[in-house]
């Protein structure tokens, strides 16, 4: 029977992954993921290559004083008020239009001198909209441990690189690619797992550190081909049907 093997998360987009025992999903997604975003000086989100150097970054939100706190690589530490409570932002996240806020504080100055141009500190007005497209993403050990083989690796890469919200284990290879259009009992939920989910070039970056050691991209071409509209795809997405808490451990079991 595959398990949940690791739960990932951070409180602010693109910063270093924690990994909980347990979390609690709601409709819209994991309870305090990605509640917070970087964009650029004209307020749009900050993508693709643009966000290695804020991946080593440490994100700690304490929820019931609202006081967050980055700790840079290079021994910076930033605290203040998580309010956002600065200009409205109305940002591009995959096609959607989301509603934010800037967090005025510190924050700016900090990570624009820390990246090299302009970054700001941002949050989402509605729980779940910081998330890229669906509320879960799901991705089998057994996959990035195959895409490690076709990559030439004797070991398995680091599962992290892909961000996804749960990390399975006990299934074969791209397993989880089956489960389309199936309803999944993970922990107390149930998950309708859907359409996989297409990568970029973050995939091919060491998550701890931010720099490329892996030719993600170009490995799940050659093996796993091109999707119809040009994607290169790895792990699922999937959509909440009954909230609850997850936990590492948890039986992943096929109610379809």
């Amino acid at each position: 029977m595959p398990r949940v093997a690791h739960l990932n998360v951070t409180p602010v987009k693109s910063t270093a992954l924690h990994h909980p025992n347990q979390i609690r999903l709601e409709r819209y997604g994991a309870v305090g993921n990605r509640e917070f975003f970087f964009a650029d000086g004209d307020g749009r989100r900050l993508s693709g290559s643009k966000k290695a150097l804020l991946i080593p970054i440490r994100a700690d939100y304490d929820a019931s004083n609202e006081r967050l706190t980055l700790r840079l690589p290079d021994g910076i530490v930033v605290r203040g008020s998580a309010a956002a409570n600065g200009e409205a932002l109305t940002v591009d996240f995959y096609g959607r239009a989301v509603s934010a806020h800037v967090v005025d504080g510190e924050w700016e100055e900090t990570l624009t001198r820390y990246v090299g141009h302009p970054v700001r500190l941002a949050r989402v007005d509605r729980p779940g909209d910081g998330i890229d497209a669906r509320p879960v993403t799901l991705v089998s050990l057994a996959s990035v441990e195959e895409l490690s083989r076709q990559g030439g690796r004797d070991r398995p890469v680091d599962a992290r690189r892909f961000r996804m919200l749960i990390e399975v284990d006990g299934c074969a290879p791209h397993d989880e690619d089956t489960w389309a259009g199936r309803r999944v009992r993970v922990g107390e939920a149930v998950v309708l797992v859907g359409d996989p989910v297409p990568r970029c070039v973050i995939t091919t970056l060491d998550p701890r550190t931010g720099t490329r050691d892996f030719p993600t991209l170009k490995v799940i071409r050659r093996y796993r081909g091109v999707s119809a509209d040009g994607q290169l795809l790895f792990g699922v997405y999937g959509d909440v049907v009954e909230p609850g808490a997850v936990s590492v451990g948890d039986e992943v079991e096929l109610l379809d």
